[in-house]
């Protein structure tokens, strides 16, 4: 959706109350006005479709370990307990852009510790995630699968080739970071947990998948 600059007289009241408003949204003046303006005119804007697939993705985490922690914006933040010790806590941001098509989003999988042990099998299943990701996706992703990790963190871009409608963005990323988060734990909780992974990615493939 293209923006112009527009100059418009408001009363200082008005203004006063707006950015009040907007600093508690966490968004912009402008943005927030676009959006009251929108809503009157029944016009659906990006930051109104990023609401509602939010609102869809907390509708499908009910009753999860994998819990919704903040939503707003263009940014949802997810929060899950790891069973280690002292039950650490896995951090999902997820932020999707403004098209809704191609680059669909960005999800951010971070971990605070300083535990070097904890790190390193952080590490290890990062990199299990990662050859999987290779074996079943290269072929769509020649120049490599759309990731990167660093210690405890790992990121991972999203990417479709139609226009999908909000529940379908919602059910296939939500999917993508549910199986995400039950593998994470498969891989502390099992024993032999590489095969038990596989099968579950497998078995999530097999559903057919509108965003990889």
């Amino acid at each position: 959706m293209k923006k112009s600059v527009y100059s418009i007289v408001l009363a200082d009241e008005v203004v006063g109350a707006i950015d009040e408003l907007a600093y508690s949204l966490g968004t912009s003046r402008s943005n927030l006005i676009n959006q009251i303006l929108a809503e009157r005119v029944s016009m659906m804007t990006p930051e109104m479709r990023m609401r509602d697939i939010f609102e869809r993705i907390e509708q499908l985490m009910s009753g999860r370990l994998l819990q919704v922690a903040q939503s707003g914006g263009s940014a949802m933040m997810l929060k899950s307990p790891l069973k280690y010790k002292y039950r650490p806590t896995v951090n999902y941001s997820l932020e999707l852009s403004r098209s809704f098509s191609g680059r669909v989003g960005r999800l951010r999988v971070s971990l605070r510790t300083q535990s070097e042990s904890l790190i390193e099998r952080i590490r290890g299943f990062f990199a299990l995630w990662a050859r999987l990701e290779g074996k079943y996706l290269s072929k769509l992703f020649p120049q490599g699968i759309p990731w990167e990790t660093a210690g405890a963190s790992f990121a991972r871009d999203f990417y479709t080739a139609n226009a999908l409608s909000d529940e379908q963005i919602a059910e296939a990323v939500g999917g993508y970071v549910s199986l995400l988060d039950e593998c994470l734990r498969t891989y502390f909780e099992s024993d032999d947990p590489a095969q038990a992974i596989e099968s579950k990615y497998k078995a999530y493939l097999s559903k057919g998948v509108l965003i990889l």
